[in-house]
């Protein structure tokens, strides 16, 4: 009798052949890149390192693209979206000690908008190992510890043997929901060293997958059943998940009014009549979701922005679908489902019933958003709509967009039509800087057949501005905005709302030239104005490879709400 744990999967000929006949010359690092091309990577970025070379010389050998990057965490965000972009595994190479922890903020960004990124970086030689101080090069007394509580796991391989099976594990480790970043680090020694062991050829993963508990369903349909004014907060997981079919079906069938997270962009039709849109920093907004009787919130955690500033306290009964155990009731009490977004939302498609659907619903969505546009028009804030505005008419509704944090960004956080699911991305998940135009780069590497925008503020600029040379390099089809402020603008309003004046040595950016600065880099720019922002910007994604486009202007925010 054979059980299926007992299947051995056997060589192929050819398999057989090269196992017994490797080529010569080859090292631990053809190991790794061997390993990344057995499980599917096809494209891989980092940037070079003394201990790290064994994996960049063994580059050569294989099929893999390198996108070198000019910034090790500039790097990170290229990996970051083109995780984001293609569901993939991102590999990003990096090396010991100064070039690992450069890669922290954008590895942090990825756990935080889980971004599937597999983080692989030299150590010191395996001597070194284990906490003494032997005064190597970048040495440090536990660089994994580093990582420990920004990804999602670290692996170490400490032989050449152990190299094939913990890249395996990482990449399961990186693509089991919630996706996410994950550190692996070999020893110098180990990745210069020549190896025996065979080509690696066998890569085969199966990353878990995360049903809900089927109790929990039957109580959420019966809930979602029975409600009479239900409503639906859908975040980033609808989209990393490829729900919105899903998510659309649900909501119809319920008719219940969806609202977005600015994570979740996309995951419901802008125009459709039950969306909400993403007005989540609006008291009308938050004052509808407390008001339903049931509210599935789906792949979000109800942080900070989802739930404008902690204001937001439902009075009916919430049911959360989450797939971060760590976010599961974190913020409110609720039904907690531990649940991949699309397992779960086809589990309830299939067990609710028929509901108890409310007429009104489109008229109610329609009164709120009224609510919401006279709010804002009478904070007398055209400019900054018709900017918004222009780079919407600008971009082809399937091409994506990165988005800095900036002023720019925190309005099309509410107020951008994205166009379709996984097309508009931002740094909010960790909310560092510098995340667009490198992140935009990744994006144009995973799929040429878009052009990219990336968003950012002056400041933000001055952080990835290196990263001209990698869009010219590679001809990477991206088109970046910088809004020029002459500062951190928004560090400046928030200063002088608090204190009445802004500290302008730290808020103040005597900056370059943008315009020639690129040009320097031999991409062309432009500077430009509200009035001929949209014709200056569709023509600049029009033309193939990459152009910057400088748009002088002081822009403010709306009101916030929370404090109301």
């Amino acid at each position: 009798m054979t059980h299926d744990h007992d299947l051995v999967l056997r060589p192929t000929p050819a398999q057989t052949e090269a196992a017994l006949n490797p080529p010569p010359g080859r090292t631990g690092g053809d190991l790794v890149v061997e390993s990344l091309a057995a499980l599917g990577a096809t494209t891989v970025f980092g940037l070079p390192g003394q201990h790290a070379l064994g994996v960049f010389d063994a580059l050569r050998r294989s099929d893999l693209r390198y996108i070198g990057l000019r910034v090790e965490n500039n790097a990170g965000f290229a990996a970051d979206a083109y995780g984001r972009i293609t569901g993939e595994a991102a590999p990003l190479l990096l090396s010991t000690g100064p070039g690992a922890l450069t890669s922290l903020a954008a590895l942090q960004e990825a756990r935080a908008a889980s971004a599937p990124v597999l983080a692989i970086g030299s150590q010191v030689p395996a001597a070194g190992l284990g906490g003494g101080r032997h005064g190597y090069l970048h040495e440090l007394p536990d660089q994994a510890a580093s990582f420990r509580g920004v990804v999602k796991s670290v692996h170490t391989a400490r032989t050449q043997s152990q190299i094939p099976s913990a890249i395996a594990e990482a990449w399961t480790s990186a693509l089991t929901v919630p996706h996410g970043p994950v550190w692996v680090e070999i020893p110098q020694d180990v990745l210069l060293a020549e190896t025996a062991i065979p080509v690696v050829t066998g890569g085969d993963t199966f990353p878990e997958e995360l049903p809900p508990r089927p109790e929990l369903t039957a109580v959420a349909a019966d809930l979602l059943t029975r409600a009479e004014r239900p409503a639906i907060i859908a975040g980033g997981g609808v989209v990393r998940a490829d729900a919105a079919k899903k998510l659309r079906q649900l909501a119809e069938r319920l008719q219940a009014p969806v609202v977005t997270t600015f994570g979740g962009k996309g995951a419901f039709p802008w125009t459709h009549p039950l969306s909400l849109q993403s007005w989540l920093e609006d008291r009308h907004t938050t004052d509808f979701l407390e008001d339903a009787d049931v509210l599935l919130v789906i792949g979000s955690g109800l942080g900070e922005l989802s739930s404008n500033y902690h204001t937001f306290t439902p009075r009916g009964r919430v049911i959360q679908i989450e797939a971060d155990l760590g976010k599961l009731e974190s913020n409110h009490p609720a039904l907690g489902i531990h649940a991949d977004a699309r397992l779960a939302l086809q589990a309830l498609l299939e067990t609710v019933e028929e509901p108890r659907t409310d007429p009104t619903a489109p008229e109610r969505v329609r009164e709120v958003l009224d609510k919401v546009r006279a709010r804002v028009a009478a904070q007398e804030l055209t400019l900054e709509q018709d900017v918004l505005a222009a780079v919407r008419k600008a971009l082809p509704s399937r091409a994506p967009s990165f988005w800095d944090m900036t002023i720019l960004a925190y309005w099309a956080w509410s107020a951008f039509d994205p166009g379709a699911p996984n097309t508009m991305h931002s740094a909010q998940g960790a909310g560092g800087l510098g995340y667009a135009f490198p992140a935009a780069l990744g994006a144009a590497a995973a799929d040429p057949t878009h052009p990219v925008l990336a968003v950012s503020g002056d400041g933000g600029a001055l952080y990835s501005i290196a990263e001209l040379a990698t869009a010219r390099q590679y001809g990477l089809n991206v088109t970046w905005l910088i809004v020029d402020d002459g500062g951190y603008g928004i560090l400046r309003a928030y200063m002088t709302d608090a204190f009445g004046t802004p500290t302008a040595t730290a808020t103040d950016l005597p900056g370059p030239d943008f315009v020639a600065l690129a040009e320097s880099f031999g991409v062309p720019g432009v500077r430009t104005s509200p009035e001929t922002l949209a014709r200056d910007l569709a023509k600049a994604l029009a033309t193939p490879g990459p152009s910057v486009v400088v748009l002088p202007a002081v822009l403010r925010m709306f009101a916030p709400t929370h404090a109301d």
